[in-house]
């Protein structure tokens, strides 16, 4: 079933009342029944609720949609009636004359009403089933997990009248038919809009006298068929059913076999351009409506060309949006690759003045180290210098001291017999000959080295006087 909204559209699109409070108030008074809301309606109205326009150039002629109060319709007698528009009630005399409409219309729906009724409860019990896995596809196939199809109640409906057509008129000797779309009506109509057609209308009345005659050799006729199934997008319901009930009111059907050739105007209204009430032939049906398709032609061809044009901008637009799209990710990816290049030599230019930094640095470091421990090396050497004294004169007391130095350099110098062996060490730092601390004294004949374990003896006790000489050796 179509929810509230559905209802609403279909009312407003059926009846061709625009105020959607008015067609909601309609719909609430008879309990939103769609089918008795539109009987009702169109029973105490003689002005049809769609726009009609006369034929297809009229449509042509301006930008927007003709729409007259009923237009000039082609009954099967090939008479034009033209019946005069009477204008709307007011809000106030709809509401009043509401419980005389709902009688009326219930009275003229009971026979329509009881079979829908069947048909709805039977569709409600069967998809009951299939939904609980007791339908006749349940199993199939084995797939549990298989998805359900949601189809609306107009295209069940739609599908049902193919299936009950093809049935019937199927196997009467020939294969063609008209190639009824399976969907609603509004959706026929979409149909046709998008496909740049007109949407051919039939109306089945299975109980008619004249159907049979007519389905078998005008609607199932080779020739028709294929001139519709070329030119048309066809569509057809069933009398027993809710929307083919709907279209004959809407349509106001008052002779069958009837058909209809309609196409979609502004502001979701439908623009009849022709019907024809009554058994006619395949030469008769096909003489109107190649007439229809020709007075027709040049707004489908305007609409065709206006859809072309419309498509053929935007696929423009979509290229130049691309287009810039493309320019613009290329300048952004060349201004990052230019922003990346920069930053790495602004990060090699930052590491290398670093770099450089620091081996200004470590040089100047060095340097003054170099400067602090030559400094440190001349203050020793100065304050041992001190330490020893000056140099004695030759004496019984005095010892010779005659030191050689890995380089061959020779130095001499005369101590004090009781001055200890670390004055001769005292005496070699102050030289400076050395570029290292670590070194001994050391005697060859025979060898004695004065390491650490000799500092305190005087050269007397040592062995050194009168006379020594030593050498420097390197640890």
């Amino acid at each position: 079933m179509v929810d509230v909204a559905d209802k609403l559209a279909y009312f407003q699109a059926i009846t061709g009342l625009e105020d959607p409070d008015l067609c909601t108030q309609i719909l609430q008074a008879h309990n939103w029944d769609l089918e008795l809301a539109i009987s009702s309606f169109t029973s105490n109205h003689n002005n049809d609720p769609l726009s009609y326009s006369s034929t297809a150039t009229a449509t042509a002629t301006t930008s927007t949609v003709v729409e007259p109060p009923i237009s000039s319709i082609h009954r099967s007698d090939s008479t034009a009636i033209a019946p005069v528009a009477a204008p709307l009630p007011g809000l106030g005399w709809k509401i009043i004359t509401l419980p005389i409409s709902i009688i009326s219309g219930s009275l003229r729906l009971v026979s329509g009403a009881v079979g829908l009724g069947f048909w709805a409860a039977g569709s409600v019990f069967s998809y009951s089933l299939g939904f609980f896995g007791f339908g006749s596809n349940s199993g199939r196939g084995g797939d549990s997990s298989a998805q359900l199809v949601t189809v609306s109640a107009a295209s069940r409906e739609a599908l049902e009248f193919i299936a009950q057509f093809e049935r019937d008129y199927g196997g009467s000797g020939s294969s063609s038919r008209p190639n009824f779309v399976g969907e609603g009506f509004m959706d026929a109509l979409t149909r046709s809009r998008n496909s740049f057609k007109l949407l051919f209308v039939y109306l089945h009345s299975p109980d008619h006298p004249d159907t049979p005659a007519f389905c078998e050799g005008t609607l199932c006729s080779e020739v028709f068929s294929a001139f519709v199934n070329e030119n048309f997008v066809a569509w057809g319901g069933s009398l027993r059913g809710s929307e083919g009930f709907k279209m004959s009111n809407s349509l106001k059907a008052s002779r069958f076999p009837f058909c209809a050739v309609v196409m979609p105007a502004t502001n979701q209204r439908i623009a009849l351009l022709q019907q024809v009430e009554g058994p006619k032939s395949p030469e008769e049906m096909l003489m109107i409506l190649q007439r229809v398709l020709e007075e027709s032609a040049p707004v489908l061809v305007a609409a065709r060309l206006e859809a072309e044009e419309r498509t053929t901008n935007m696929r423009l637009r979509e290229e130049q949006d691309a287009a810039y799209r493309a320019a613009l990710e290329a300048d952004q990816a060349r201004e990052r690759q230019l922003r990346e290049e920069q930053e790495r030599l602004e990060r090699e230019a930052a590491e290398a003045e670093r770099k450089r930094k620091e081996e200004e640095e470590a040089q100047e470091r060095a340097t003054r180290e170099a400067a602090e421990k030559e400094a440190a090396l001349a203050r020793m050497r100065q304050e041992k210098a001190l330490l020893l004294g000056a140099e004695p004169e030759k004496g019984p007391n005095v010892t010779q001291v005659l030191v050689r130095f890995p380089t061959g350099e020779r130095k001499e110098r005369r101590f004090h017999s009781t001055a200890t062996i670390q004055s001769l060490y005292d005496y070699v730092d102050s030289l400076g000959c050395l570029d290292v601390e670590n070194y001994s004294l050391v005697s060859n004949f025979p060898r004695v080295v004065y390491g650490t374990d000799k500092l305190s003896l005087s050269l007397k006790e040592a062995g050194l006087h009168p006379q020594a000489s030593l050498f420097v050796e390197l640890n």
